[in-house]
């Protein structure tokens, strides 16, 4: 999220989690007996597995967001179908879940906030569905072993998500609907198992009135009308977070080609003013991601693209997967294309590379913000040097970059602080070393994800030295570490 998102280096909104937001606690989980973990994730995240019960959890075990997530089964592919009337704010969605079942169950959990369910069906069999809060208990005629598929029918008027962010979730516009958001979103538009260490594959076609845009992630795969109903269709085969999944409805001016024989996608308000700020910021989505691609390693995604929306509930840009989303108020300036920086330098850290739980959000956010600072001496504007030493002048250490708490996640100390650390171990292991460290990270951790742990250790491999005190003092002590002497 560019979060700078708020412009950037400013402060969120919110410096407090909302109920919404963290929405289920510890307290709850040790309640029901969910926190003892019999498995461990690929990253090191504890997945809670019930005993003999054979119930899904209703958290994936994120220290700190406990109920986000489920686990017991890891989702494989979204088939998506939505219809969406913007006059009456009616959404009508149906979701096609591939999933493989990692214990035997009898019961499991989806995301999901409220809208009301006409039909579950699990393996071909009529399946109990209830909502309970923020979570839709479902129940299969059998016990479920290896892969299976659920179907949910759903229609209603779906609900905002106020998180630690700001406004997000599905919300309803003037001409249409937006929806995103951080770090939950995906539960207010569709059943999900929403949480970063469960990333997958989606199909997605959304109906809306003729004259509508419907924009979303991936490649696009063309529209049909009839009966003054468009469906657009959108293939994402690159596995995606939930959080990273975005709709986008509404009058909007698109502009399509081809950028590197991949379709490239850009589409901007057409309430925002033809030819402004964020058309010009746009039209260099290639030109940057082709910048941070000598910085990064290869673009991981299969198509390219940037949405600019002029609902001002939406303070922030968010890197939703292969196509961000960027606010209003980053366009009211001459040159914009910092932000575009940071959110597509996302592409690489935080959507391709996604993190194995919120505490370790400074391995997206950092490196993005640190990509801004590497486009702007790219453009001959500052050195990269002269903004290290302005923010590290100027910078609070209270609050450990590695672990700032959930009400932290999108402070400075994620984004400044984080960037003055990607910067440090720059100077601490010298360019070379330094570059290779970040193309090693995007190519053996594409599409996957990893954690803080992780990343100290390829650095480690790749210096041929022990980075651990260096990390300790720019990652997770609260004064001032001392600036490496390149």
């Amino acid at each position: 999220m560019r979060r700078g998102r708020f412009p950037f280096g400013r402060r969120p909104r919110s410096a407090t989690v909302s109920p919404v937001g963290v929405r289920k606690s510890v307290a709850a989980l040790t309640a029901v007996g969910l926190l003892a973990s019999a498995c461990t994730s690929p990253v090191g995240l504890p997945i809670p597995v019930p005993d003999s019960a054979k119930y899904g959890a209703d958290g994936i075990g994120d220290p700190y967001f406990p109920r986000y997530g489920n686990g017991g089964y890891d989702v494989s592919h979204y088939d998506l179908k939505m219809r969406y009337a913007p006059d009456t704010d009616q959404l009508a969605g149906q979701v096609v879940i591939t999933a493989t079942a990692t214990t035997p169950l009898r019961r499991f959990n989806l995301d999901f906030t409220g809208l009301p369910i006409s039909r579950a069906v699990v393996n071909g069999s009529p399946a109990q569905a209830r909502q309970e809060g923020a979570e839709l208990v479902v129940t299969p005629a059998n016990e479920l072993t290896g892969a299976f598929t659920v179907e949910i029918d759903y229609a209603g008027v779906p609900k905002p998500i106020n998180s630690i962010l700001g406004d997000g979730g599905w919300l309803h516009t003037d001409d249409g609907a937006i929806a995103l958001g951080q770090p939950e979103s995906a539960s207010s538009w569709f059943p999900v198992n929403d949480h970063p260490l469960d990333k997958a594959t989606y199909d997605l076609a959304i109906t809306v009135p003729e004259g509508k845009a419907a924009l979303s992630n991936g490649v696009p795969e063309g529209s049909t009308t009839a009966d003054g109903w468009t469906t657009w269709s959108w293939a994402e085969r690159t596995p995606m977070a939930p959080y990273l999944t975005t709709v986008v409805i509404g009058d909007y001016r698109i502009t399509s080609g081809s950028h590197k024989n991949l379709p490239i996608l850009t589409a901007v308000a057409a309430s925002m003013p033809e030819g402004g700020p964020a058309d010009a910021a746009m039209a260099r989505t290639g030109e940057v991601a082709d910048f941070l691609e000598t910085q990064f390693g290869p673009y991981p995604f299969q198509s390219y693209g940037g949405i600019a929306v002029a609902d001002t509930r939406i303070g922030y840009a968010l890197e939703t997967q292969s196509r961000p989303v960027y606010g209003p108020s980053f366009f009211r300036g001459a040159d914009s294309t910092w932000v575009v920086a940071h959110e597509l330098a996302h592409q690489w850290f935080g959507d391709s590379v996604s993190i194995g739980g919120w505490q370790h959000i400074w391995l997206n956010e950092g490196f993005a913000t640190y990509a801004e600072w590497l486009w702007e001496e790219h453009t001959g504007n500052r050195p990269v040097q002269s903004q290290f030493d302005e923010v590290y002048r100027t910078m609070d250490w209270s609050i450990p970059t590695g672990d700032p708490g959930p009400a932290n996640i999108f402070s400075g100390a994620v984004y400044r602080r984080g960037s003055l650390a990607v910067h440090a171990l720059r100077l601490e292991v010298g360019d070379d070393a330094f570059f290779t460290i970040l193309k090693t990270w995007t190519a053996e951790r594409r599409n996957n994800t990893a954690v803080t742990a992780d990343f100290i250790a390829l650095a480690e491999r790749v210096s041929g030295r022990s980075l651990r005190p260096f990390f300790d003092a720019w990652l997770f002590r609260t004064t001032q570490p001392p600036v490496p002497n390149p």
